[in-house]
């Protein structure tokens, strides 16, 4: 038996720092190990308080997690399953009754929400984890239809190099608006120079011939690429390990559990 999903509820907005980290346990460990969910509230404060993949790094007591479940169950993100044995109450998430999502989509929020402000690569190597993400063309059209409902915030154009994006749901009060960052092409500002240079009289800079300059951009871009690339999938491979270490000790701790009870 599970809680019932009020009707008509309406929109969220805001969740606490508390709220978003219960959720996003809920929601990983749903992708994550769906064998051992939904989860028991034991498990669900060892996962908000895990050193793998959280930031900032917390330390809830059950009763912290049990008064932030209550506040999610209000607002219909959450409910509680009652075991056939009725010894023991688990809890799981609604976030797909409460909000129109893909599954990258999801995974995208999951991620958002327990870490934060991250880079595009950073956390298509981390969502991947949790659904297939075969590429960053594939994550920026989910990135976009996040953006569309005002999920989550960008600080530059989805297809810039650099671009972070973190989610949308702090209070006003945390001030975790990103900056918008227009950019510049470093052809508009050599452009730029070369006109203030004519406009004063003065000869422009000299530069390289513009082959030099295409090669070395192209080697050293070629260069960067490839070591974000290799990062982010050592990046992902240390979480995914890290996760599986704190899946397993999760079943132990279950076991342990039962076979005290």
């Amino acid at each position: 038996m599970t809680d019932e999903l009020e009707q008509d509820a309406p929109p969220i907005t805001e969740l606490s720092k508390g709220q978003r980290r219960v959720l996003g346990t809920l929601l990983e460990k749903a992708f994550t190990t769906p064998e051992a969910y939904p989860l028991t509230i034991k498990a669900l404060t060892a996962g908000c308080n895990q050193k793998s993949n959280r930031h900032p790094l917390t330390e809830y007591s059950e009763d912290d997690v049990l008064e932030i479940v209550d506040q999610l169950r209000q607002l219909g993100l959450v409910a509680v399953v009652h075991t056939e044995t009725g010894r023991t109450e688990r809890f799981r998430h609604y976030m797909r009754k409460r909000f129109t999502l893909s599954e990258p989509q999801l995974a995208v929020l999951t991620e958002l929400l327990l870490r934060g402000r991250q880079s595009i690569g950073d956390l298509r190597a981390r969502a991947s984890r949790m659904v297939p993400i075969e590429s960053l063309d594939e994550l920026r059209v989910a990135l976009r239809g996040l953006l569309e409902q005002k999920y989550i915030q960008a600080n530059t154009a989805l297809e810039r190099r650099g671009v972070e994006v973190d989610h949308n749901f702090y209070a006003s009060s945390e001030n975790k608006k990103l900056a918008w960052d227009a950019g510049v092409d470093d052809a508009d500002d050599v452009g730029r120079g070369e006109a203030a240079a004519r406009t004063h009289g003065a000869a422009a800079p000299a530069s390289p011939p513009r082959g030099a300059q295409i090669a070395d951009s192209q080697i050293s871009t070629a260069a960067l690429t490839q070591l974000r690339a290799e990062n982010s999938e050592l990046r992902g491979r240390i979480d995914a390990l890290e996760h599986e270490v704190a899946r397993l000790k999760g079943l132990v701790d279950d076991l342990v559990r039962d076979l005290r009870g």
